[in-house]
């Protein structure tokens, strides 16, 4: 059969376009296979060998402790790296935190008070001055971007289940002893350190090196061994490692400053050049071109203005004079299209504030040229979603210490708490119950980083009351957290009686008597419209 000419010349033309398409896709694989090796070769550069030898394998406890010297050391003297991490403490601390239990003994009969266990632990002198307090939490804080790690001894009394918390020096601390089956399950934490003793008959200081091992807060095997070698273990005071920028798989947290101290060193040098540069052209301000024969008057002349400051007496260094005879020039380096400004170091400085994870606005405390309200307001977005981030892991640290001052209450014999303590077969963990199904649930509540209209807070918790259901105490305390009232949890004490009734300060409220959930709590009608205050059985004063 013949095939038309027309239909040939078209097939050969497919023909021809599918040849070209396949050579162009030969030509970009051998690109892309030229690609790939030029990177494979890239790998075995020196610089590459020796970051991917390293990058298995964990500091040394010798390099972290120079590490954390330098970062300590750039927190006091570079403005940069003091103003973040001061921006990060005033994030996450500067609003106050509310610590309550919900169980307060006023809740229903025979319930246990663990309110007053947890605020014995936090209104402690010792405690305040190490951890509780506002001055503590800001050098704990503070401790995170230098350290990058933190050590609690929860050092408890066997007697009455009393917990005084320290801190533990994260230099003093050389190894981390974890579950030889699991890495990530520490057992103890190795600690060195020196012990120096006051002899007041002489004076004299005696310095020692002592050796021990502290458990880790959520290891207690079944058997405890006294000594490990020739050391002995503080079963007493078990240790929470708190750590922040660790890398999967490592031991030990990295200082949330490091990241940042190349940057704020180059934006230091920046500003010296800045500064040396202004300085070396401000240096002569007059030019006077004469000849020989007149440099001599000339040079009288000039010399007849004061050398000296006369306030200060100091050598002027700005604003001399310079005499050239007509075959010399002097000229300042050309500065066009040259930015030579100090704005001009602001990406180092931006970099300093992404390490930091803050505004560069608000670590330079300068809006800049832009300064616009709305861009400062989406620039501090991201910041904090940070902060809340670092908010939550110091809840749940916090938690982690009042579970463990809890089940100590439990467990001492003459303990406030009473409950029991038992094992878990399959992860050998502590599981605690209080008695009287007490419940030993701990909210930490933090007031909200963006700015909520105070008004709209308080319409959403009167609508809440409104409806019957909320406890007097609970709206007071959601009113006073946004009102942004410290001490709540006392001032709610105050208007709670020994049986857990809400008094009104000023008598109830319009439409009389206890709340809907304040009758059905006693065991009555929560339809009851009835005035007054609830007594203990069950009845409304009338």
């Amino acid at each position: 059969m013949r095939i038309p000419f027309t239909e040939t010349r078209l097939l050969r033309a497919e023909v021809q376009e599918l040849s070209t398409e396949l050579a162009q896709q030969a030509n970009s694989n051998q690109l892309l296979a030229e690609s790939v090796a030029d990177l494979e070769r890239a790998l075995n550069e020196p610089g590459w060998i020796q970051a991917l030898a390293t990058a298995d394998r964990e500091f040394t406890a010798e390099g972290l402790v120079r590490l954390r010297a330098i970062c300590r050391l750039y927190a006091i003297k570079s403005p940069l790296i003091r103003r973040g991490l001061n921006l990060r403490s005033a994030y996450v601390w500067g609003q106050g935190v509310e610590i309550t239990a919900r169980a307060n003994g006023h809740r229903h009969p025979g319930e246990q008070d663990v309110q007053k266990v947890v605020t014995s632990f936090l209104d402690d002198p010792a405690n305040v001055r190490a951890v509780t307090g506002a001055e503590a939490r800001d050098q704990l804080d503070h401790a995170l971007g230098t350290d990058g790690e933190l050590f609690f001894a929860l050092f408890t009394r066997p007697l009455d289940g009393r917990v005084q918390v320290r801190t533990i020096a994260a230099d003093e601390v050389v190894r981390v002893v974890c579950n030889p089956e699991d890495r990530s399950e520490p057992w103890y934490y190795q600690r060195r350190w020196i012990r120096e003793v006051l002899d007041p008959a002489t004076g004299h200081y005696t310095s020692t090196t002592v050796e021990g091992y502290y458990p880790a807060i959520d290891y207690r095997p079944a058997t405890r061994p006294r000594r490990i070698g020739a050391h002995p273990v503080h079963w007493d005071a078990p240790v929470l490692h708190v750590t922040v920028n660790r890398p999967h798989g490592w031991q030990r947290g990295i200082p949330d400053a490091y990241a940042a101290i190349d940057w704020a060193r180059a934006y230091k040098e920046f500003l010296e050049d800045w500064a040396r540069l202004m300085r070396s052209l401000s240096r002569y301000a007059w030019k006077t071109t004469t000849p020989g024969r007149k440099s001599a008057a000339v040079k009288a002349r000039v010399a007849q203005a004061p050398s000296r400051d006369p306030s200060t007496g100091e050598p002027q260094h700005a604003g001399a004079t310079v005499m050239l005879s007509p075959d010399m020039g002097l000229e300042a380096v050309s500065k066009s299209g040259a930015t030579i400004d100090a704005d001009s170091g602001r990406p180092l400085a931006t970099m300093v504030a992404s390490a930091l994870d803050v505004p560069v606005t608000m670590l330079l405390a300068d809006p800049g040229q832009t300064g616009a309200r709305a861009t400062a307001e989406t620039l501090d977005q991201p910041t904090e979603l940070a902060m809340g981030q670092r908010r939550d892991l110091w809840a749940s640290w916090y938690q982690r210490i009042l579970r463990y001052v809890i089940t100590e209450a439990v467990r001492a014999v003459n303990g406030p708490l009473r409950g029991t303590i038992r094992r878990d077969a399959w992860t050998g963990s502590e599981q605690v119950a209080l008695a009287a199904d007490t419940d030993l649930t701990v909210d930490i509540v933090w007031r909200d980083l963006d700015d909520t209209d105070i008004a709209t807070t308080v319409r959403a918790i009167k609508t809440a009351s409104d409806t019957g259901t909320v406890p007097p105490e609970v709206v007071l305390r959601l009113l006073l957290t946004a009102l942004g009232v410290r001490q709540v949890d006392d001032i709610v004490g105050q208007l709670l009686d020994d049986d857990g009734g809400f008094m009104w300060p000023n008598g109830p409220p319009l439409g009389g008597g206890p709340s809907a959930a304040d009758r059905q709590r006693a065991g009555q009608d929560p339809a009851d419209t009835g005035t007054g205050r609830m007594t203990p059985d069950g009845d409304a004063d009338q």
